[in-house]
């Protein structure tokens, strides 16, 4: 896949606020015996031109994972309290419709005699509308293969 100029300062800019709030990225790897790798990481850096390089002196395993498979997934969230607090108070509410509402409960029908589903799933008022503008399949050999 190509990335273009402007998909990659995106993610970059994501990347370099994401590192502000955490201080690391997480690098997933696979080993020999097919298991899976998180390793975090903080000395992460990406370039202008679609590369990136990263200080590797204390992750031993996925040193290893690399000389088996170089192929890897970066993942770095933005954590920081502020990022969310302003999505939430930027992004758009609207009622929810009696259906949307019927929808949700049907969801957790089975847990809602638990506390944790009265503390946190008692109020279905409001919804928040996104769009999906794109999308990636993750690929489970032979469990997929029906998908195509």
């Amino acid at each position: 896949m190509v990335i273009d100029t402007n998909n990659w300062n995106t993610i970059k800019n994501v990347f370099s606020k994401a590192q502000q709030a955490n201080m690391h990225a997480n690098i997933a790897s696979v080993s020999r015996d097919g298991i899976p790798n998180i390793t975090p990481i903080g000395t992460v850096f990406l370039n202008d031109d679609g590369t990136g390089f990263l200080f590797d002196a204390f992750s031993q395993q996925l040193a290893e994972n690399l000389k088996q498979n170089k192929n890897v997934c970066i993942s770095a969230v933005n954590s920081s309290k502020l990022f969310w607090l302003s999505s939430f108070i930027k992004g758009e509410l609207r009622p929810a419709t009696e259906d949307e509402k019927l929808r949700v409960n049907a969801r957790i029908q089975s847990l809602k005699w638990t506390k944790g589903s009265k503390l946190i799933w008692s109020d279905f008022t409001y919804v928040r509308e996104f769009n999906v503008n794109s999308y990636r399949w993750i690929k489970y050999p032979h469990m997929m293969d029906h998908l195509k």
